[in-house]
């Protein structure tokens, strides 16, 4: 894609851009809608992503073209109004840089993604990440991952709409090739964590889609919110089992069932950490087969198709675990597999599945890499 993207740029502004951004999509192993309550989780960056070519304006304005939109993103950075779309990322980036002092420049681009969108990869918080890394390459000051990553949050959160955390940003800032990052949503400190050895990490595309802003999500939120408040802290992950048992039979339904699912999700991230650790692909498998059972029992973020494609996964010879990945409504299964039976269970799942559903998947072996960086020429 690095050559296709330097090709579109010269074609569309005669000249060789200045800059060339990679930033990529994630998959998250395990550590679902724990982000905004506080918690952990347990993403990696993946080997499909956002690239980006730029080279700076000197009148100011932002122009950006996408191969995969008809309609190009044009505006001034003194001038900020919302028309709808991909180009939102964009706008609410440089508010947002803007918003916490940063001088920027203008910079004139062309976009390409191979990170399915809506699809639970994170494709948004992908072009975020390119985008701050766009303005600080053009602005000449440094990219500090933690910090774009808060500001890329920021944008999901009060440009576009969505309550979402911070995981997908941090992930695709902060990324590191050939290990997941075991994430404290608390304070953001980090930790890489290798697979054990001999694994592999199928993603399979159930051809179904979601948006933060018009799925559940915000609702799921609130409802972690109500029991925070219930339990008299700021965040359900200051929340342990045990207080949650000692006083569950005093929370409505859903509030209590959501609130397990937080609970217990943070404990499973954790301990799924120390599996890795410890190279127990069994271990992590069990812990991504019950993180989807919550998912779809307590936390109803599961729809049918990825229900059937976890289920078909999980049966299958060579597979170690599967689940949902992502904010849910649709999207992707992420499946921990034997290496060397990869092929033969992406295979099978998809002709199960495509017996089970009129759906299509798209199935394929990914690899952890680095996160947003700029790359040579």
């Amino acid at each position: 894609m690095k050559q296709q993207i330097i090709e579109a740029f010269e074609q569309q502004f005669g000249e060789r851009p200045s800059h060339l951004i990679r930033s990529p999509g994630r998959v998250n192993l395990i550590g679902e809608h724990t982000d905004y309550n506080d918690g952990f989780v347990l993403p990696m960056a993946i080997d499909r992503a956002v690239w980006l070519a730029v080279r700076g304006r000197e009148d100011g304005r932002v122009l950006v073209h996408s191969l995969e939109q008809t309609e190009p993103t044009d505006f001034a950075l003194t001038d900020f109004q919302h028309s709808g779309g991909w180009a939102e990322y964009v706008k609410g980036m440089a508010r947002a840089l803007l918003d916490a002092g940063y001088k920027l420049a203008g910079w004139e681009g062309v976009l390409t993604s191979d990170v399915p969108v809506g699809s639970g990869l994170s494709s948004s918080a992908a072009l975020e990440m390119a985008v701050g890394m766009a303005f600080a390459a053009v602005s000449d000051f440094p990219f500090d991952g933690v910090e774009m990553a808060r500001l890329g949050q920021k944008t999901e959160n009060e440009w576009v709409g969505a309550n979402t955390g911070i995981m997908d940003q941090m992930i695709a800032a902060n990324g590191q090739a050939g290990f997941a990052l075991l994430i404290d949503c608390r304070d953001l400190s980090t930790e890489p964590i290798p697979l054990p050895k001999g694994t592999a990490v199928l993603i399979m595309d159930t051809a179904t889609r979601h948006t933060h802003t018009d799925s559940g999500y915000n609702e799921r939120r609130k409802s972690c919110e109500r029991a925070a408040q219930f339990f008299g802290v700021s965040h359900l992950r200051d929340v342990t089992i045990e207080q949650f048992e000692a006083r569950a039979a005093e929370l409505d339904d859903v509030t209590m069932r959501r609130a397990r699912h937080i609970i217990t999700e943070n404990e499973r991230t954790l301990a799924a950490a120390a599996a890795m650790k410890a190279g127990d692909a069994e271990k992590l498998g069990e812990l991504m087969n019950a993180s989807h059972a919550s998912l779809h029992i307590d936390f109803e973020v599961t729809n049918n198709e990825l229900d059937i494609m976890a289920r078909i996964a999980q049966a299958q010879p060579g597979c170690f675990g599967a689940r949902m990945t992502g904010g849910g409504f649709g999207g992707c299964v992420v499946t921990l597999v034997d290496e060397k039976r990869a092929e033969e269970v992406g295979t099978a799942v998809a002709a199960q599945y495509q017996s089970a559903t009129p759906l299509t998947p798209q199935i394929f072996v990914t690899s952890a890499s680095a996160g947003t960086a700029v790359l040579p020429l």
